[in-house]
């Protein structure tokens, strides 16, 4: 039972991912205000940045509430996850930030600014990985489903 909570509680970070995150993209893209974001991911060096933009802010949003409803679990935390880590890693630079504050690859101060910071990303990637590891548990709608089949 206590396992079961447990998951649940991680679940529902996926709604901080969907509503604070993924909804404002969705919401940008869908009345053609995304322009910035589409030219962030551009900048990323993605191919049709349009449709890797709409990719980004749909696992974000909608995965995001599948995870939190328990629909779909697996798939959608492993969408949104996918999202997390290049939002981490690529965009906000992780891995760059890790290895100049441990003094290995000194980074100017503009250069980190400019990147942003990777904590949010790297933590919903670590919830999703554990979402997707364990599965939805039993408060999740993946479970009545699999009840009624």
């Amino acid at each position: 039972m206590r396992h079961d909570v447990a998951l649940l509680l991680l679940r529902l970070t996926g709604l901080g991912l969907a509503l604070a995150h993924g909804w404002s993209k969705v919401a940008a893209l869908s009345t053609g205000q995304g322009e910035r974001f589409i030219e962030g991911v551009a900048r990323l060096g993605f191919p049709a940045p349009g449709l890797f933009a709409w990719a980004a802010a749909l696992a974000e949003f909608a995965g995001g509430l599948l995870v939190a409803l328990g629909l779909g679990t697996r798939i959608a935390a492993g969408f949104a996850a996918a999202t997390m880590a290049v939002a981490a890693f690529v965009r906000h630079r992780a891995l760059g930030r890790l290895l100049a504050w441990l003094g290995i690859a000194p980074v100017p101060d503009e250069t980190l600014k400019a990147w942003g910071n990777p904590e949010l990303a790297l933590v919903y990637l670590v919830l999703l990985l554990a979402v997707l590891l364990l599965g939805p548990g039993r408060f999740s709608l993946d479970r009545l489903v699999r009840r009624k089949s």
